[in-house]
């Protein structure tokens, strides 16, 4: 990583902005979107990473089978060529998720990812699932700073890598308020041991007055934690595993979480994972904000955009960066006729910021803060367009 730039303030030492650089998704004749990113890796001075005979890992998310805002493979290959043309050992990777879906174990994962395109033949790199066929290759990284994870649980071939790049689709999320760098890297890299550790402040309970008895809480869930009683669900929480999908996909939102502190808990457990992932090694980071859905990637669905698409962002920073994105996606306009132009006509919700009035009981802030608290990044930045 660059050494962050410091100054001296009434004779302390202070560290300044970190530099996030940003261009945005307009093409000319001269330059496609594909080159605009490589010149922006170039100026974001990711050229100078030693990448040869190094093997990189480039973080990024696959999409669920269904969801169609998930990044192209197009954006893949086009840092796995950076990283090729300087003697580099690129491999797209991710790890298996804990819920039902296209990628709870490696063979489905993999099947997905080529299913959306990401095949050797497309992004010129292979793809590895980093924790294995099941979710339990696994390494305990002892956290440099960290207040509430003491050893995270990270996918094997993402800590065997020499570098770590993080490639990620900036959009809303139903508990972190914001996926961005710090999402992808701390629960995009978390084993199944180590997403439970993330989600284990966390265990939901149904509303019955609200509850329809529809069953789609059930459905989402690999551990049969909802389950039916006297014509209402309930959340048996000895199988519960704390994901949070079941609030995510309730349509009348009679699912919540007990613990009122779980959602910025949850933040400040993936920031500490995030820190594991990235310490004492070479780190890049690039968010493209861009079909900015109000779901994660991991829905099999993915809705209308919520802002227009904005840009792409590159830093070796990856708090600056996620800060930098939501400030950019909070200046936007929102989309007429989205979750989020829906959501801002609920009372109160008209004076929040966008990613907030999205879900309005998260705080995506909380992220931001505490990777400033453990040293993972800088809560400030200048941002240098490109």
């Amino acid at each position: 990583m660059k050494p962050k730039r410091a100054q001296q303030r009434n004779g302390k030492v202070m560290c300044m902005a970190s530099k996030v650089y940003f261009a945005d998704f307009r093409a000319t004749y001269h330059e496609n979107l594909q080159q605009k990113l490589t010149r922006l890796m170039k100026t974001a001075g990711m050229g100078e990473i030693d990448f040869a005979r190094k093997y990189v890992a480039i973080k990024l998310h696959f999409g669920e089978p269904g969801n169609l805002a998930y990044l192209r493979p197009n954006w893949a290959k086009t840092v796995a060529d950076f990283v090729k043309e300087r003697g580099g050992k690129p491999f797209l990777t991710d790890c298996n998720t804990l819920y039902v879906g296209g990628r709870k174990d490696a063979l489905e994962h993999m099947e997905s990812a080529y299913v959306n395109g990401f095949s050797p033949f497309s992004t010129g790199c292979h793809v590895i699932i980093a924790d294995g066929l099941k979710g339990t290759d696994d390494v305990a990284v002892l956290v440099q700073g960290g207040e509430y994870v003491e050893k995270a649980y990270i996918g094997r071939a993402v800590m065997d890598a020499d570098i770590i790049i993080s490639l990620n689709h900036f959009k809303g999320h139903e508990e972190a308020g914001f996926g961005g760098a710090i999402k992808n890297l701390g629960m995009g890299c978390g084993s199944n041991e180590g997403k439970r550790d993330m989600h284990s402040n966390g265990r939901p309970s149904v509303d019955p007055e609200k509850c329809v008895a529809c069953g789609q809480c059930a459905k989402n869930c690999a551990h049969e934690g909802p389950q039916l009683r006297d014509g209402k669900m309930f959340i048996d929480h000895k199988n519960c595993m704390g994901c949070g999908r079941c609030i995510d996909v309730c349509p009348t939102e009679a699912i919540y979480h007990d613990n009122k502190k779980a959602v910025e808990m949850l933040n400040y457990k993936m920031a500490e994972y995030a820190k594991a992932v990235v310490q004492g090694r070479p780190h890049f980071h690039i968010s493209l904000v861009c079909d900015v859905s109000p779901y994660c990637d991991c829905h099999s669905d993915n809705d209308l955009p919520i802002i227009p698409d904005v840009g792409m962002f590159a830093s070796f920073d990856p708090v600056a960066l996620d800060l930098a994105c939501a400030d950019a996606a909070n200046a936007q306009p929102v989309i007429p006729g989205s979750k989020l132009d829906r959501s801002r006509q609920k009372p109160g919700r008209d004076k929040l910021d966008n990613l907030t009035a999205n879900f309005a009981h998260t705080n995506w802030r909380t992220q931001i803060s505490h990777g400033k608290k453990i040293g993972l990044g800088e809560d400030s930045y200048e941002l240098i367009r490109v």
